[in-house]
């Protein structure tokens, strides 16, 4: 019994088990279902969301197929009922052309014969004023051949003494150098002489007291040789007579010693006359050299002054020379100078002419603005005119009172130059501001890829026009608009 009760509780425990495994499989096969239901389920939503994107897609093409048609007709409309208006407007201008040309025509034909009087009269003027110039000239020609002529004569007749005189100058100088010439040659030869003649005294003095002193001393020693002789053979004879002899001959010899000193000092003082006449001789050649060596100067300033009169008289020349190129290179530029005045006198008057032909009716009636000044400036503007001007600026101005016509009209058209300057930029401005919305017009009503993709102008939000804004503001947030779709509005259209 036991035994049969364990096997019994075993087989319990092994049914709930299986139970278990069987709970489990029939959740597992639950949730596969239904993961298979929602698979299914997604599919069927995805294929639902693909056709109706399809349909979704196709209705707007054809939607906006649609609106692009109405949008085309509408357009239409306006540009013809635009049209109209512009050719009634441009038939309405062409006649006040018409108008303005009729009466332009006129004014054309009355300037034209105000313009031939008005030449006719000017060139009379012309006339008038060339014939006055040409005898101002000639007066100026004459005038100039006279002065010249006297000038040429003046030239001569200095010219002629200028010569005279140095002719007379230069004989003058070839007498003085002459004499002078002659008188050194007179003086040196003189000289000359005088030396000659003094040397060769000298010279024979010199000989004849050497050749007496010669013979003189040569009798002195024979006479004392014989003494000698004389005494030796005393001496030989008896030294007595030696001693006396001896003592005799010793004061002879005193003598002679003394003899022969006074004839050294003839012979020097002699010597020393030599020296004093070679002295005087050399003294006489520095004269003479002195005197030549002043001739020479006096013969070297002599021909400077007469280089000097030279120069001077070829310094005159060229100065003569100098002075009638100056005087015919300055009547070349008067002559000049009164042909570029002619030509700018004729300049002018051409301009003056061409201007005329491009003055406005308003410009030949007025040609003048009238002054912003009130009657009492006016008035004191005059009085302070009628004084005499004390500076020189102001004393200036009154040579320049002619030109305040001219300066008025100058400053009139430059007036109205930067009036149009002006009003071209705004024109311009203008034109540009209409050349966008006209291109933004374009763009609106043209269909393209490009158009498309940017902002179009024809899409209404809250009845406004979209225009394409500049694209640096892009990154900005756009404000929230109540948007109206087309499909909305197309069957109310329609």
């Amino acid at each position: 019994m036991p035994k049969k009760g364990r096997k019994g509780h075993k087989a319990a425990v092994l049914s709930e088990e299986e139970r278990l495994l069987l709970m489990q499989q029939k959740m597992l096969a639950e949730e596969e279902l239904s993961k298979k239901k929602e698979d299914m389920l997604t599919q069927f939503l995805k294929d639902k969301l693909a056709k109706e994107e399809h349909n979704s897609a196709l209705n707007l093409n054809k939607i906006n197929l649609q609106w692009r048609t109405v949008l085309r007709e509408v357009k239409a409309r306006e540009l013809r009922k635009d049209i109209e208006i512009l050719s009634q407007t441009f038939e309405r201008v062409v006649d006040c052309k018409d108008s303005v040309i009729r009466s332009l025509a006129r004014d054309l034909s009355e300037a034209e014969a105000q313009y031939t009087h008005a030449l006719c009269s000017h060139l009379h003027n012309i006339d008038q004023l060339l014939q006055l110039q040409r005898c101002r000239l000639r007066y100026l020609d004459e005038d100039y051949n006279t002065e010249l002529e006297a000038l040429k004569k003046e030239f001569e007749t200095e010219r002629m003494m200028i010569i005279e005189h140095h002719d007379k100058e230069s004989r003058y100088l070839r007498d003085v150098l002459l004499a002078l010439e002659q008188n050194f040659s007179e003086s040196e030869y003189e000289a000359k002489l005088d030396f000659q003649s003094t040397r060769d005294d000298v010279k024979n003095k010199n000989l004849e007291e050497k050749h007496y002193l010669r013979v003189q001393l040569e009798g002195t020693v024979e006479e004392l040789w014989k003494r000698f002789q004389q005494a030796l053979k005393n001496y030989t004879e008896a030294t007595e007579d030696r001693k006396i002899a001896f003592e005799a001959l010793k004061l002879k010899d005193e003598k002679s010693s003394k003899e022969i000193e006074m004839q050294m000092k003839k012979l020097q003082k002699i010597q020393d006359s030599i020296g004093i006449l070679k002295g005087k001789i050399a003294a006489h050649m520095r004269e003479a050299e002195e005197q030549n060596r002043r001739v020479h100067e006096e013969k070297e300033v002599v021909l400077k002054q007469l280089q000097k009169l030279k120069s001077q008289m070829n310094q005159a020349r060229a100065k003569a020379r100098s002075n009638l190129a100056k005087l015919t290179l300055e009547s070349s530029t008067a002559l000049k100078k009164l042909r570029g005045v002619l030509e700018k006198a004729e300049l002018t008057l051409r301009l003056a002419e061409m201007c005329r032909k491009l003055e406005t009716e308003e410009e030949k009636v007025l040609p003048f603005y009238a002054s912003s000044l009130s009657r009492e400036e006016q008035e004191e503007l005059e009085q302070v005119s009628l004084e005499k001007p004390g500076e020189q600026l102001a004393q200036l101005m009154q040579d320049y009172l002619g030109l305040e016509h001219f300066w008025q009209r100058y400053n009139k058209v430059k007036l109205e130059q930067l009036s149009l300057e002006r009003e071209k930029v705004v024109l311009r401005q203008e034109n540009q501001k209409l050349r966008l919305l006209l291109k933004q017009y374009l763009d609106g009503i043209s269909v393209s890829d490009e158009v498309l993709s940017r902002l179009n102008p024809l899409l209404i939000l809250n009845h406004k026009p979209r225009a394409p804004g500049p694209a640096g503001k892009a990154h900005r947030k756009r404000p929230l608009h109540n948007v109206i779709e087309a499909a909305h509005e197309v069957p109310h259209i329609l």
